[in-house]
């Protein structure tokens, strides 16, 4: 059995419902993006009621295709335990299922709004980033998304902090905190984006999101290497998550060299807001 030593999964009690830090944790950091990607779309002479609209589509089904895409490669199970499919404060939502639904919804709502869908994604790119890097201690209070086997010496090697060290010992073997490997891979992303988008000319428009895309699955696809939990296609050949981060990379860095040479997009203009 799991022991979850001094991290208690629950953050407090309404009326009688348990909530958990999971939820608590991956609802901070969607009010952070929202927030962050409203003060954007004022600086690029957008309003910020675009963002606030998108949410009311983009946040729910963007939920409900990453919990989509979790059950459909675990159908095995949620097909014996039907019950369990909406259980999400148990866990269970897998980020490519969520980017991907709430792509297709960010297309239709640009185009509904005559609104350029590349500068769109540009400005959301590091506000999921950041959002990402956040949600991922939701998987540590849950104790999952970890990885395989280490010792207490290489955890404290990392110069971790006690409480992080205590929770990754399961079962009475420490284990990698893939959790927190990519919470930093991505908080290192989401800097890097913010820095270069502040340099004049650096970025044309849809280089942000595509430069988002290449540093996530190139991190993804080391991180999800290691961990335990994995989703698996082909009979058990291959990681799922590794296969689409190798394919978004490949697409992305393609779109990237294209656009630059081909379309020759305007460079992403952050003057026009006050």
């Amino acid at each position: 059995m799991t022991v979850l030593a001094q991290i208690n999964p629950v953050a407090f009690n309404l009326f009688g419902l348990e909530v958990k830090w999971y939820g608590v944790i991956i609802v901070t950091g969607m009010m952070l993006a929202v927030w962050l990607a409203s003060r954007e779309a004022v600086r690029v002479g957008l309003k910020e009621d675009d963002i606030i609209d998108f949410m009311f589509w983009g946040l729910p089904l963007s939920l409900l295709g990453a919990r989509a895409y979790y059950v459909a490669f675990e159908w095995q199970y949620y097909s014996q335990n039907p019950a369990e499919i909406l259980a999400i404060r148990n866990g269970g939502l897998a980020i490519y299922g969520g980017l991907l639904a709430g792509g297709i919804v960010m297309y239709f709502f640009t185009r509904s709004r005559y609104i350029s869908f590349w500068k769109f994604l540009d400005i959301a790119a590091p506000s999921v980033i950041i959002a990402q890097a956040i949600g991922r201690w939701g998987n540590f209070m849950n104790q999952e998304a970890y990885g395989g086997p280490t010792t207490r010496h290489f955890l404290e090697s990392l110069h971790l902090p006690d409480f992080i060290i205590t929770n990754m010992q399961i079962e009475g073997v420490y284990h990698h905190p893939t959790f927190l490997y990519e919470s930093s891979w991505n908080l290192i992303g989401f800097i890097l984006l913010l820095a270069l988008r502040h340099k004049h000319n650096f970025f044309k428009e849809g280089e942000i999101v595509l430069s988002y895309v290449m540093w996530y699955s190139l991190g993804r696809f080391f991180i999800e290497g290691m961990r335990t939990d994995s989703l698996w296609a082909f009979s058990g050949a291959i990681r799922i998550s590794q296969l689409l981060s190798v394919i978004l990379f490949i697409s992305s860095l393609g779109l990237f060299i294209y656009r630059r040479t081909k379309v020759n997009p305007p460079y992403y203009d952050r003057s026009k807001g006050g």
